[in-house]
Formats: structure tokens, C-alpha cells, sequence
């Protein structure tokens, strides 16, 4: 495995990167989308080249935009592939609004913590079981945590390899190959939306702010991730 991941590199295209895991990569490969601009490109890569042996999956939270299910139902019809969902577990869901009401997560870091965790991490750790390599839309640009990734990195908390193909890849160059290839694209960005996650945790961006202001806006910059990428 660790041969062919070797292969990976910056010098190739994001197709002859996911084309070379598709065909030499022995084991399960698995790609996460959450319908932002950049999952959108990964995944119009892969569902065009019909690159069948990578699995492509999503968490719905329950607490999504109207806008962001549009996407998901444009993909679909557009490319005539099931994204595959993955939901929070009824009951811990049930448990968490009944003590805590449907907006809990907004009186403390703990709160909001917990309810990503139920949402977003416990689907993410079913999704991956099993899975060997895990692609993501991840970019350095997006904030300064992820400014230390490399293309290829070993995910100790998965205990499996992540690969990121967007990783130096601009905001310009996303938008250009959106447009350029007629993908569907989440709308939310014409207002301001740059990181999208649920409705009552994503707000607009101001000019001059950060990329991830607008997600979790009421916390310290220093906190806004959810578990999902450690």
C-alpha cells in the first residue's frame, strides 16, 4: 500500500492521482463530502472517470441547509450516482436535545463539542471502519491548522492514511474548474458562505475575515474544529 501511495505527488493531476489509487490501490478507499466547493470538484473527478472502486459517502447532521441538500440531490441526478449517508444514532441525538434543547450547544464549548461529536464523529468513525485511505477536500489555505498537512499523511485517530488532492489548491482555481466543467455548487457561496457546515453554527463572512469566522462565529478562532480532522 505504502508503495503505491508513494506515487501520490503535486507534480501529477488530481485525476491521475485518484486514478492511480482507483487501479493499484489494494483496499478500501473512501471519499467524504460535505458538498462544499472543493468535495464538489473531488467529486465530479471521481464520478466522471468512473473510478468505482472509491467510495463516495456524506454525514448529514440532521441540522444542514436547504441549499446544501440541493447540492446533494443535483449530484446525484447529474452523475447518476447514490452518495451514501451516514446519520447521528437516534437515541444519543434524542438524549442530548432532551437535556440540553435543540440549540444546546450554543452555552458552552463542551455543548457544541459533544453535539459534533453525535453528529459528525461517531457517522465519520462508522463511515471509515475498515477503509484504508481516506480522501478529503481539504485545503492549507482554508485555515492555519491545516496549513501543516501534507498530501499524504498518516491519520493516527483512524488509524488508516489520509490523502488530501486539493491541498495547495486556491480558492480561484476551485471556482474556475467549477465553472468550467458546469458542476453544481453550493449557492450559500454567492452570500458570503465560505465553509459551510450546519445551519445554526455557519454564518456569512465579513470582508477581511478568516475563512473559518463564519463557522462556530460565537467561539475563539482558536477552537473552530469539530473533530472530524485532528
Amino acid at each position: 500500500m505504502e508503495e503505491v501511495l508513494k506515487l501520490l505527488n503535486e507534480n501529477n493531476s488530481v485525476q491521475e492521482n485518484l486514478q492511480i489509487l482507483n487501479e493499484q490501490l489494494k483496499g478500501r478507499i473512501v471519499f467524504s463530502t460535505s458538498f462544499g466547493i472543493e468535495d464538489q470538484v473531488i467529486t465530479n473527478e471521481i464520478f466522471s472517470n468512473k473510478l468505482e472502486n472509491i467510495e463516495v459517502f456524506t454525514l448529514d447532521t440532521g441540522r444542514l441547509f436547504p441549499e446544501t441538500y440541493d447540492v446533494w440531490d443535483k449530484s446525484n441526478l447529474k452523475y447518476g450516482n447514490k452518495i451514501k449517508p451516514f446519520y447521528p444514532e437516534a437515541v444519543t441525538i434524542e438524549k442530548y436535545v432532551l437535556d440540553n434543547g435543540i440549540n444546546g450547544f450554543y452555552n458552552s464549548v463542551d455543548l457544541r463539542k459533544e453535539c459534533c461529536n453525535i453528529r459528525k464523529v461517531q457517522p465519520l468513525n462508522r463511515a471509515l471502519k475498515g477503509a484504508n485511505v481516506w480522501i478529503t477536500g481539504l485545503r492549507a489555505e482554508q485555515s492555519q491548522n491545516r496549513q501543516g498537512m501534507k498530501l499524504v499523511e498518516w491519520d493516527e485517530a483512524h488509524q488508516l492514511f489520509k490523502f488530501n488532492p486539493l491541498l495547495n489548491w486556491t480558492t480561484e482555481e476551485v471556482v474556475e474548474y467549477l465553472q468550467k466543467k458546469g458542476v453544481p455548487y453550493n449557492t450559500l457561496h454567492h452570500k458570503g458562505f465560505i465553509s459551510i457546515g450546519c445551519a445554526p453554527c455557519t454564518r456569512a463572512v465579513k470582508e477581511g475575515e478568516d475563512f473559518r469566522a463564519g463557522r462556530w462565529w460565537w467561539e475563539d478562532q482558536s477552537k473552530k474544529e469539530c473533530g472530524l480532522h485532528k
